[in-house]
């Protein structure tokens, strides 16, 4: 294992300890693991229920009292990993815990680039308890004015803005939005602008990091629709890394409006900033399922997987880019 960031990662103080940063990186390298023996292969579900299954038994080996706040739905609805499932030990500091085992089922199926395996550990109370519905989004990276963007504003009142705070003309400004049907009087507006249009099929935890390192990437914001959960695991990325973000809930029927009030939102209407989604300490881990911008996918090579992880703290503003070899013990991979 090979590991290069910055930051010593000194969690004095805090619930999440050192340890349980490297521990959070060995649980979405089993689950991309996991996904990853089944790319290509057409069946989105099989590829999810393998990474949900690594990830829940790799959550068993932690010393934590775990309570997963975004998971894989409601207890009637998933077997594993469901909204309120304790995981862990039981014995340790007591956290919530986000998860989407498989972002990017269809493209990890389909063997498309940018599928991860992502979990955020936070201090209990840590992250906001989302509905599984959509959520409008707006986000951008770090080194601007607060709110130097609005979620009720324009496309174009948004471009400008952002292109002025950068010091660029509009044509130099980049937008990844997810390429959906819903999306096409956005990407309409943004094109008007002069401002680029990047589409991605799925994905959209990795296209809102993006936003954070633009000259790498060439994403200068993300806008449009998405899952709520995932504008949760977002958040929790920006809040180590830098970047703002608001979202916003969009309720197609009544009982997703039911579901809101239950989990506490009162008012649906809210604008939650980065503050709201994320408000603690926070542990965020990815690993790359396939190839894309921010990570490499999984490598089989014999007996040995190969995978590429990137594990966040907030507390800390640690970065570390983990390169692991695990060796395969029986079915499971071992380091």
């Amino acid at each position: 294992m090979s590991i290069k960031g910055n930051g010593n990662g000194n969690a004095n103080g805090s619930g999440l300890d050192r340890e349980i940063v490297l521990e959070v990186a060995r649980v979405t390298e089993a689950a991309a693991i996991a996904a990853a023996r089944l790319r290509g292969r057409g069946n989105e579900k099989a590829a999810d229920k393998a990474a949900v299954d690594a990830m829940r038994r790799e959550l068993g080996r932690i010393p934590i009292d775990g309570t997963v706040v975004i998971g894989e739905g409601e207890m009637d609805e998933a077997p594993m990993l469901y909204i309120g499932e304790k995981v862990g030990t039981g014995e340790g500091p007591e956290v919530d815990i986000a998860v989407d085992p498989l972002e990017g089922t269809t493209i990890c199926a389909k063997a498309m680039p940018n599928a991860l395996a992502v979990l955020a550990i936070s201090e209990r109370g840590g992250l906001l308890h989302a509905p599984d519905m959509y959520m409008n989004k707006i986000a951008i990276g770090p080194g601007y004015p607060d709110r130097v963007v609005n979620l009720d504003a324009t496309p174009a009142e948004n471009l400008h803005a952002l292109a002025k705070a950068k010091g660029v003309p509009i044509t130099e400004i980049m937008a990844c939005i997810l390429d959906r049907p819903r999306h096409a009087e956005l990407i309409k507006a943004v094109r008007e602008t002069g401002a680029g249009v990047q589409l991605i099929p799925d994905g959209d935890i990795a296209g809102v990091i993006w936003t954070t390192d633009s000259r790498e990437t060439g994403i200068d914001i993300y806008m449009g629709s998405g899952g709520a959960p995932e504008g949760v695991l977002a958040a929790a990325a920006l809040r180590c890394i830098g970047g703002q973000i608001q979202g916003r809930l969009m309720p197609m029927k009544d009982e997703e409006r039911a579901r809101a009030e239950k989990m506490g939102i009162k008012d649906i209407t809210k604008i939650f900033f980065l503050e709201d989604m994320a408000s603690s300490d926070v542990v965020f881990s990815a690993t790359g399922v396939t190839d894309g911008s921010l990570l490499d996918g999984v490598r089989f090579r014999g007996d040995f997987a190969e995978t590429e992880t990137v594990v966040m703290r907030s507390k800390t503003g640690t970065v570390r880019r983990i390169k692991t070899t695990l060796r395969a013990i029986g079915s499971r991979f071992i380091g």
